[in-house]
């Protein structure tokens, strides 16, 4: 089994935030499957099902980024899931706009939800996908860069950001994280729209 933990804040005010692009990334997960996250288990909305012929539960804390730890360790103990099965999914403020980049193993960097979920776990060997949400802007304030929107041009190529990301999840799932940073990891490219949109 596996379970994958998509990192945000909860409420309406944080839905679009770039800090949340991970919520996003395993909501379009959930909906190409049609699971609902109707459930609420170890601070976190939850789903589950079957994607690439694994079961998987899919969460979403409600700790706020800080203490998401708090989540995958509950979650953890109750699915009794190897920490090698955990793929947390969260914004990257080092990476281009759009690019993903998964490992199978590392540092929490300077993420504070991955700071939290390896401190609390007592392991950095858990896989993770990226997704890139650009550095802080000079003159901004990091904390408030990360709680601010995309820009309009952003916000239109997210149905591509979102749509590869979830892509990713499905590869891990049905192919092993090796496979997936193989076919991902080289992409640095920004996602293209595409004729008609």
């Amino acid at each position: 089994m596996w379970l994958v933990v998509g990192l945000g804040n909860p409420g309406e005010e944080y839905v679009k935030t770039r800090h949340n692009i991970g919520f996003r990334a395993v909501d379009e997960l959930a909906d190409r499957y049609r699971l609902r996250f109707d459930e609420k288990r170890g601070k976190a909305r939850i789903t589950d099902g079957t994607i690439a012929g694994q079961r998987v539960a899919i969460a979403k804390p409600f700790t706020f980024m800080n203490l998401s730890g708090q989540t995958v360790t509950a979650l953890k103990q109750w699915y009794k899931i190897d920490t090698a099965n955990i793929l947390v999914v969260y914004d990257d403020l080092d990476l281009p706009f759009g690019t993903l980049r998964l490992r199978q193993r590392g540092s929490a960097g300077t993420h504070n939800g991955m700071k939290s979920i390896v401190q609390l776990l007592g392991s950095q060997d858990f896989p993770r996908l990226r997704i890139g949400i650009e550095q802080t802007p000079t003159g901004w304030d990091t904390v408030n860069y990360v709680l601010s929107r995309f820009s309009r041009e952003q916000e239109e190529q997210m149905p591509q950001v979102l749509g590869a990301a979830a892509d990713a999840i499905e590869i891990v799932l049905r192919e092993g994280v090796e496979a997936a940073m193989n076919r991902y990891n080289g992409q640095a490219k920004k996602p293209k729209k595409t004729d008609g949109e």
